[in-house]
């Protein structure tokens, strides 16, 4: 008797639309609408080389469809990649791009986005480059970044007074400030090297400037960067280390080390305490990934308390993955493509953390709160790999990420499923979406194919693709129950869990950023 599973489901997907469009392994594949792929690249591209495409490929694609696009849904996903993505050069760069158009949305973009120093200087970067078709500001930018500079507190002028091109000093040169307090006054006149009246200088910076008449002094707050050209001690070190912010303790742990901070008594304990601090981790908006890095980056002079607080942390971060009703799948990507850096090749400051080490996370952080998930990590086909679902998300993490290598093929854990006949309520692929050894000549996708067959036993099934590199395509056409969508943070979590539950309408993610108020705080 002939293959009825071959025929049922070459009969079935002839009937599904075909994929005219191809990825950039030359394989066919669903292209996302312009709307869809300027959400994919702002969520997860980082605006530097990647395994597929070079920093500039993403620059042109994304103003390419910038002008696809209507402005408010562009000021829209700027608002979403900031606050729900914690991104920095895209979001900057979509706002300026909204200030050379001269969009309404601009103004209220501006003052969602540009929330902090590091933000307003990226802005001005973009702006000067010319790269949004523009080498000045404008008039209406400069007043917004001149409110923002009469505006921010002492602290946040002094955190954004720390990095260059352009440096704080650059930016207040440019748009001349006409500040109405005699303390910013001095601030200003203080950065750009102009005289100014000492007396009137705010607490933090007149302490600062103390303290290098007289290092006896306390260890004023001010970003320790201003204090690094300074002879400091290990107990001034250990000083920065209690003053320090959170996040800037989780990337300075090896500076630490370096300068003796670890030998002073008490220390390693009240930084391991800081670092798992649940309050601090949520302020600090912070991206698993980031821990993750911090963990893979630790020296032999961290203590074991501080590494295994930062683990700690690492759980305490993914508080918000849910737990799913009924069966779930996860299927991380562990093919030779994903071996990148996640955020982009750059230099010196390339992150260690890969694209399979996110896919890793995301299956051992799912696993984690559904014990009884089912992981299939695939490249050429499905790899088998042992699990732990009451081991930590590191643990698990660093075993799926061991296997990386070959060749993709996303229909690889459909088929292994189909052939077993499982039963699943939601299927989630972390991938990067660039499939080709299952490439077909003409029609749809196998992926697509294998998805049918796999309806036919499991009709409430639903399937999520996150995709975490910068693409415009899928394997996956989005519809009713399938769900695209682009990025790595605590928001993607959520977002598949309403759409597991069924809370989210046809139009799924890209419905989300559509329904971002921008003009409400």
């Amino acid at each position: 008797m002939a293959n009825l599973q071959l025929f049922q489901s070459a009969k079935q997907t002839s009937l599904l639309p075909a994929a005219l469009g191809f990825n950039t392994e030359g394989a066919p594949a669903y292209a996302l609408t312009p709307r869809h792929q300027l959400a994919q690249y702002a969520a997860t591209g980082c605006l530097n080389t990647t395994f597929y495409a070079s920093a500039e490929a993403q620059l042109a694609r994304v103003l390419e469809l910038c002008k696809a696009v209507e402005p408010a849904f562009i000021a829209k996903t700027a608002v979403y990649c900031r606050e729900r993505g914690y991104m920095k050069d895209m979001p900057a760069l979509l706002v300026a791009v909204l200030a050379a158009q001269g969009a309404a949305e601009f103004p209220p973009a501006f003052e969602r986005v540009i929330n902090n120093g590091k933000m307003l200087r990226n802005f001005v970067q973009i702006m000067r480059s010319g790269v949004v078709g523009r080498k000045s500001l404008g008039s209406r930018p400069k007043k917004l970044v001149q409110a923002w500079l009469n505006s921010a507190s002492e602290q946040v002028l002094l955190a954004a007074a720390v990095g260059n091109a352009p440096s704080l000093a650059d930016v207040v040169k440019m748009v001349h400030p006409k500040p109405q307090d005699a303390w910013r006054a001095a601030f200003f006149a203080w950065l750009i090297g102009k005289q100014y009246d000492a007396k009137a200088l705010p607490p933090a910076l007149a302490a600062f400037e103390a303290y290098k008449l007289d290092p006896a002094q306390a260890i004023p707050e001010v970003p320790f960067q201003m204090l690094t050209a300074l002879p400091l001690s290990a107990r001034d070190w250990a000083q920065i280390a209690r003053q320090g912010s959170w996040q800037m303790v989780r990337m300075n742990l090896n500076t630490f080390g370096r300068h003796g901070v670890y030998a002073i008594d008490g220390m390693p304990e009240l930084i391991a305490a800081k670092l798992r601090d649940s309050e601090a981790i949520d302020r600090a908006r912070v991206f698993p990934y980031q821990l993750m890095s911090a963990c893979m980056a630790a020296s032999e002079s961290v203590p074991a308390i501080v590494r295994n607080a930062l683990e700690q942390a690492l759980e305490i971060s993914l508080l918000n993955v849910p737990r799913i009703a009924g069966r779930v799948v996860v299927c991380p990507d562990v093919s030779g493509s994903m071996s990148s850096p996640v955020s982009g090749f750059r230099g010196s400051a390339t992150s260690s953390v890969r694209c399979i080490d996110v896919a890793a996370l995301v299956a051992a952080a799912m696993l984690r709160k559904n014990p009884d998930a089912m992981v299939l990590p695939f490249e050429q086909s499905v790899v088998t790999c042992q699990l732990d679902a009451q081991g930590t998300v590191m643990e698990n993490a660093a075993r799926l990420a061991a296997i990386g290598g070959g060749g993709t093929n996303c229909s690889a854990p459909l088929l292994r499923m189909n052939s077993k006949k499982e039963l699943a309520d939601l299927v989630i692929y972390v991938s990067d979406n660039e499939s080709w050894i299952d490439a077909r000549r003409s029609g749809a996708t196998a992926t697509m194919g294998q998805w049918t067959v796999f309806k036919q036993r499991n009709p409430q099934a639903k399937l999520v693709c996150i995709d975490i590199a910068p693409h415009a395509r899928t394997q996956a056409m989005e519809r009713e129950d399938i769900l695209n969508i682009g990025g790595f943070s605590d928001d993607v979590f959520r977002i598949i869990a309403a759409f597991a539950a069924g809370r989210l309408d046809p139009a799924h993610w890209v419905g989300e950023i559509d329904a971002i108020d921008v003009a409400s705080c």
